[in-house]
């Protein structure tokens, strides 16, 4: 089995309609790559909300312990978790029905990305929104 992601250009119009970004395992510090990754996704205009049970706040804004906390409509969940978490990171997706399914750049799980596809959903693995979003400007 092999993933295969949308295409580039298909990712950009992803990009430029979201609008709320949920990232699950969302650092406090500065040095993680979950940090800076989110940072800039905020400072290009994405809400962000960060998703992890051990910190209270990720820049400026209070995070939840679950996506099943999050309130209102989620367009992109951004996954910084290792690999083997995507399944259950992928359970609580589907409860929340968000439109995107990000795992961020060396996270690859087969099984979750072709159960994900054959329900409808847009999943993106092994990618970074970061990078992504600066292709599509």
């Amino acid at each position: 089995m092999t993933i295969e992601n949308p295409s580039r250009e298909e990712i950009g119009k992803i990009l430029k309609k979201a609008k709320k970004i949920a990232i699950v395992g969302l650092s406090d510090n500065p040095s993680r790559t979950s940090y800076m990754v989110s940072e800039a996704m905020q400072k290009a205009g994405y809400e962000i909300i960060p998703v992890n049970p051990t910190v209270d706040e990720v820049l400026g804004v209070k995070a939840v312990k679950q996506l099943t906390d999050i309130e209102g409509h989620v367009d992109i969940v951004n996954v910084f978790r290792r690999s083997e978490f995507l399944p259950e990171v992928a359970a609580d997706f589907e409860k929340i029905d968000a439109d995107v399914f990000w795992a961020q750049l060396g996270l690859v799980h087969e099984e979750t990305f072709h159960d994900l596809t054959e329900k409808g959903y847009t999943v993106i693995m092994d990618r970074c929104i970061k990078v992504e979003h600066a292709m599509t400007k």
